[in-house]
């Protein structure tokens, strides 16, 4: 058997085999997960029984008839980031994954990832399955 000296050949040591890097160093997995804190949460759950409308600003004929019969509460929520997540919620609740892009950059915008729109709507979206499944019955 022959043995062959790579510092002879080269005229120094051969190179370091590189080491394969592990799979959890991608990118995805050096970004902290998504997570909402319990605040957070009580939006996402309250917005389930908020309508369509409540994500616009009322008209002049529902102003007056505010003013005749007495005005519903406003359920736009004063810190601007949790506004931006009842908005998404309401949307998810009434519409599962079709939401206009739009909606989804004013969710981002407000200091959400994408990690947390994928939370959200895969949260929202097994709550709507369990309560179809209990109303089914």
């Amino acid at each position: 058997m022959a043995y062959l000296a790579f510092t002879d050949v080269l005229g120094a040591a051969a190179p370091a085999i590189p080491q394969p890097q592990p799979l959890s160093s991608s990118p995805a997995a050096d970004r902290p997960r998504a997570r909402f804190s319990a605040l957070e949460w009580s939006v996402v759950a309250l917005a389930e029984r908020d309508s369509l409308s409540t994500l616009q600003s009322p008209g002049r004929v529902a102003v007056a008839l505010g003013t005749l019969f007495g005005s519903r509460p406003n359920p736009q929520l004063a810190d601007s980031k949790l506004e931006a997540l009842r908005k998404i919620a309401v949307l998810t609740w009434h519409q599962g994954y079709h939401i206009a892009e739009s909606a989804i950059r004013g969710f981002l915008g407000a200091g959400f990832t994408q990690d947390h729109y994928a939370l959200l709507a895969s949260s929202i979206t097994n709550a709507r399955a369990r309560r179809d499944r209990r109303n089914s019955r």
